[in-house]
């Protein structure tokens, strides 16, 4: 089945981020299942260090103005898009002043985690599924890569669980070798509770470090796929522990990888 809806939500994408393995799938993915009759809306944050001109990012008026809450302060959500000419494929970014605009991704100029990551991760997945809402459009598939992304499945579980939208709606997680040493804030959990997700599986963030953050996320997935030769052991036993459907490293220098991501959708689509 090649003519499903696919949500590419992405830590990062090239050409507006420099090539890693992560950036590289993301487009690779995002134009082809496009290519192959599927239908794409693809996501990433807009991180201060991308050039809006030269990529020609513009914002999308009727998309923009809404204003999330988290922690109980109130932030703009603000829409642009651009398009991948070579790939004939259009990027949807997330942006905001408070969380976006600093010249890094998730660490400082010193390599440090920035201490709101928890709260820009929060932000991103809201303001991923509420533009999709208000484009009406319905997912069969929501792919996440890098454990930026790591909320989305947590709200399609919970506070987007009812929505019409994504009811019915399968959840794909993406692992990498992104992970991060040391926690993220304390109060994560807390703020997650607060946004209205119940306390089912919220232990694993007593310690909010990347392992558990992985062990959270991967309870509410419909299927995992290893973007490493080496997934972290724990994180494999956890898995099976699971039972989730999963599929193995695919070596990218092959001509038929990109087959076995179709398939691994289809086998998900088809687990009711």
């Amino acid at each position: 089945m090649s003519n499903c809806k696919i949500l590419y939500v992405c830590q990062e994408i090239t050409p507006y981020l420099p090539e890693s393995d992560m950036s590289v799938l993301c487009r690779t993915l995002s134009q082809n299942m496009q290519e192959r009759g599927n239908e794409i809306r693809t996501f990433m944050p807009r991180y201060g260090l991308i050039n809006e001109r030269r990529n020609q990012l513009h914002e999308v008026i009727r998309l923009s103005g809404m204003n999330l809450i988290i922690d109980n302060n109130d932030h703009q959500l603000i829409i642009k898009v651009a398009s991948i000419p070579a790939a004939r494929v259009q990027i949807y970014f997330i942006d905001n002043e408070d969380y976006f605009h600093r010249k890094a991704i998730v660490r400082d100029e010193n390599g440090v985690l920035f201490p709101d990551n928890d709260e820009r991760a929060i932000f991103f997945a809201r303001g991923v599924l509420e533009t999709v809402k208000k484009l009406r459009w319905t997912p069969d598939v929501v792919h996440c890569h890098g454990w930026f992304s790591s909320i989305v499945p947590v709200y399609l579980r919970n506070l987007f669980a009812d929505d019409p939208i994504f009811k019915k709606v399968k959840i794909v997680v993406s692992l990498y070798d992104d992970a991060f040493e040391g926690e993220l804030d304390k109060k994560f959990k807390a703020k997650i509770q607060g946004e209205g997700v119940p306390k089912k599986y919220l232990d694993y963030l007593d310690d909010p470090t990347y392992e558990n953050l992985m062990k959270f996320v991967i309870n509410y997935a419909d299927g995992v796929i290893f973007e490493t030769p080496e997934p972290a052991a724990p994180i494999v036993d956890f898995l099976h522990e699971k039972k989730k459907p999963f599929l193995e490293f695919q070596d990218k220098t092959t001509a038929e990888y990109l087959d076995h991501y179709q398939a691994f959708y289809n086998k998900i689509l088809a687990n009711e």
